[in-house]
This record gives structure tokens, sequence and C-alpha cells, in this order.
């Protein structure tokens, strides 16, 4: 059976999406499918394209045209659909619904072909905070019902039978075992290694925003060194900042609380450069402020990673594959700051090793969290 992948931005080897789609890729692959990933690329000269497995199917051509001509012409897809007379489409949704998108997918069941959408992350509106990410919203409110009709299945990692009318596979994030490294403190140099009854270092990695939350451990550190302790505890933050609201309640809370010492701000770690940064750790951070953008189930994947390279960790939202998990710190879903000395006294009764951990995952690899699209594609 064969099938195309299909997402409407880069694909670049460094980054957290495209690394996800290239491992449910390799994961459909195990599972029998033959499939292609086609993506829109922009080169280092400005040239736009759309590209399968990294070779162009169609220049877009320079400028404001390609630019537009990305958005609305969509034969060279359908067309490549057509030659090599594939199965099933899997379609990664960019929020994007609207006549163009539209007219894309009643193509695409005009030629017989199933239609799977994926749906990272839902509910998704409250994501979009400013004017100018909300006028795209906007169409795309006004026009997903209609789309979704032309869509056989919407994979969702939240708990919904049905999004916008149309049945729902429910998966979790995976993981790509092979790809993730199992924690090992003591890789450390020697002289960078610590004790944990004598300081604990917490590390979050994540292309930052407002609903990681972070700015409530900050504010929870502030309170904890107010009180002059003689344990200290540092928090590593690996990845970029997003926007203006995170840069001032992340980069300048630091500098307005005094933290420096205890915060650390890494930007984006890609490569070795990120391994060393995860051996520093005694703890991970996830997302403490998912409830600001009304969510409240999620399987992040951000979890499973931390999971399977061995670290316990926190979070706030509701996630049914870990919230019972002797090794998750479930903080609350509000706007209180983080009590660090929770984190402490956790840490320090905590008796899993990072094997432990990383074994109570191995149901969440991508090879199975792909079956049930597998499965429905292998209907008649």
């Amino acid at each position: 059976m064969k099938g195309l992948f299909l997402m409407f931005y880069g694909f670049n080897a460094y980054n957290g999406i495209s690394k996800k789609i290239a491992y449910q890729v390799k994961a459909l692959r195990n599972n029998g499918l033959d499939v292609r990933i086609c993506h829109y690329e922009r080169s280092d000269e400005g040239e736009r394209s759309w590209m399968i497995d990294g070779k162009p199917i169609c220049h877009l051509g320079f400028g404001l045209t390609a630019k537009l001509r990305k958005r609305v012409d969509f034969r060279a897809i359908v067309s490549y659909i057509e030659k090599e007379k594939l199965d099933f489409v899997y379609w990664r949704t960019y929020h994007n619904a609207n006549p163009f998108t539209i007219a894309l997918a009643k193509k695409i069941k005009a030629l017989g072909i199933r239609l799977i959408l994926e749906i990272p992350t839902y509910p998704y509106d409250q994501e979009y905070a400013s004017l100018r990410e909300k006028i795209p919203l906007a169409v795309d409110q006004l026009f997903r019902h209609a789309f979704c009709r032309y869509v056989d299945r919407i994979v969702t990692f939240s708990n919904d039978e049905t999004i916008f009318g149309t049945p729902t596979l429910r998966i979790s994030n995976g993981i790509d075992f092979s790809q993730i490294k199992l924690h090992n403190p003591q890789e450390l140099p020697i002289g960078k290694q610590h004790d944990i009854r004598k300081e604990l270092h917490l590390i979050a990695v994540a292309e930052i925003h407002y609903w990681h939350g972070y700015d409530r451990l900050i504010k929870g550190l502030f309170q904890y060194y107010q009180q002059q302790p003689t344990y200290k505890v540092y928090f590593h933050l690996a990845g970029p900042i997003s926007g203006e609201r995170e840069q001032r309640e992340v980069a300048d809370a630091v500098d307005y609380y005094e933290l420096k010492p205890y915060v650390r701000l890494y930007g984006p770690l890609h490569g070795e450069e990120l391994e060393r940064f995860f051996q520093q750790g005694d703890f991970a951070i996830g997302s403490l402020g998912r409830h600001r953008s009304g969510i409240t189930y999620l399987k992040s994947l951000k979890n499973r990673e931390y999971a399977a390279r061995g670290f316990a960790f926190a979070y706030s939202e509701c996630d049914e594959d870990f919230d019972n998990m002797p090794y998750v710190l479930k903080e609350p879903a509000d706007e209180s700051a983080i009590h660090i000395q929770d984190i402490i006294d956790f840490c320090q009764q905590l008796t899993l090793t990072p094997e432990a951990i990383r074994q109570s995952i191995k149901h969440l690899s991508w090879d199975e969290q792909m079956k049930p699209i597998v499965k429905f594609l292998g209907q008649d």
C-alpha cells in the first residue's frame, strides 16, 4: 500500500516537528507501508518548491508570486498522487483550511484515495494570541468543517472521539528509542558531577512558548531563594524564545528576580551539545501552562522523550500515559508559583533508575502508536 505524508512547511533534520514526522514515517514503513514525504521548501536563494523525499516535483519560483502559489497551487501534488497510483494521503494540518485546501482534499477524494488528517494539538484556537495570528485562524475556523467532510479519519493525541464532525483515530505521541540516548550522569566529566543530596539541577528543552509556563518555575525559584536556603537548585533551559511575551516572562524575569546564578538560558542546542546538556540534569520540567491555551488533556511528545531518556519529570496537564507513574510529579494547572521544595522532596525520595523509567514506556514506540492508522488503511 502506497501513500503520501503531506506537510505544508519545511523539513529540517534539526527541527523537532520534522524529527517527529521522520519517526512517524519510519514507523509506517516498518509496518509495511510505502510512504513518501511531501513538503514545501524555500532554498537559500529564495526559490520555493514542492518536494517529495527531497526531490522537487514543482518549482514555484521566487518572490511574492511564488509565496502566493505555495498557498493556492497544488496541481503538482495531485498529479503525483494520480501518476503514482497512491492509496492514501496522511495530511498533517497546518490549520490552513480554506477554499484552496478544500479543493485539494476534494480532488484527492475524487481519485478514490483515503485521506487521513493529523491534528497534533487539539483544541488549538487558544494558541493564536496576536492579531496577526488570529486572521489566518479565522479563515481556518470558517472552512474547517467543510474541509473535514472530505476527511476519512482525524488522528488526534486527545481523547476526542470526533473532531469537526469526523471520527478520530486516537493515539499517543511515540518514541523512536533507537534515536534517544539513556541518561547516564556518570558520563559527566569529573568535577562537573554533583550529589543530589547537596544540589539539584532541573532541565527543560523546548521552543519556549507561554504555554510551557516556565515563568511559574522562575517565580518559584525566586520565592525559594528569598528564604536563603543552603540547598541549591539550578534551572537549565535550552531552546529559542518564541516571542516578546516569552522574552519578558522568562529571560527578563531571570534578570528582574536576580536569578542569573541559578537559571541559565542556552538557546537552541543540537547534536552532541544537546546530549551534554541532558547529562547534567537530575529532573526534567515539562509544560506547566497548557491550561493557558485551553488544553486539559495532552499526550506531550516532550514527556515521552524525558521518560525515554530515563528522567523523572513534572508537568501540569492530564496525560493518561504518565499521570499515575511513580516518577512523575503533577503540578496544579493554574498560575501559582511552583513550590521548589516539593520538587526537592520528590527527587530525594525517588529510587527508580533511568533504565526502569525507560522500560515503563516500551509500549509507546512509534511502531506501536502508528498501528491504528495501518489497521484503518488495511480495511476494505
